[in-house]
């Protein structure tokens, strides 16, 4: 997913996704300055990836956004950042008592 989100392209039709019920690879081709194909090519990435969902009506193959990954993915994150603030709190807490006993050797 995340090798998935890493092309900017790929970020603009998840970001297009977001505030659009759907879209096709023609109608985002009409706003990027590359092809139906190459359109096409990236959101069948971020279909490998589980980003987005398609259908076919009619003629035409919709995709949509599927945000449970990227909620998966945020959650996943924040445990991360969670963990490293406390190992980054506890290296700063550590360092500033190293100080102070530097600058008073007397008073340990």
């Amino acid at each position: 997913m995340f090798a998935a989100l890493s092309d900017p392209t790929r970020q603009q039709l998840i970001d297009w996704l977001a505030s659009e019920e759907s879209g096709t690879a023609t109608e985002f081709a009409e706003r990027l300055p590359i092809s139906r194909q190459a359109v096409a090519r990236h959101l069948s990435e971020l279909e490998a990836a589980g980003l987005v969902g398609g259908a076919r009506l009619g003629k035409e193959y919709r995709y949509s956004l599927d945000p449970s990954p990227l909620v998966d993915a945020m959650q996943w994150l924040a445990a991360r950042a969670t963990r490293w603030d406390d190992t980054l709190e506890a290296l700063v807490q550590h360092l500033s008592s190293d100080d102070q006993q530097a600058e008073n050797p007397g008073d340990g």
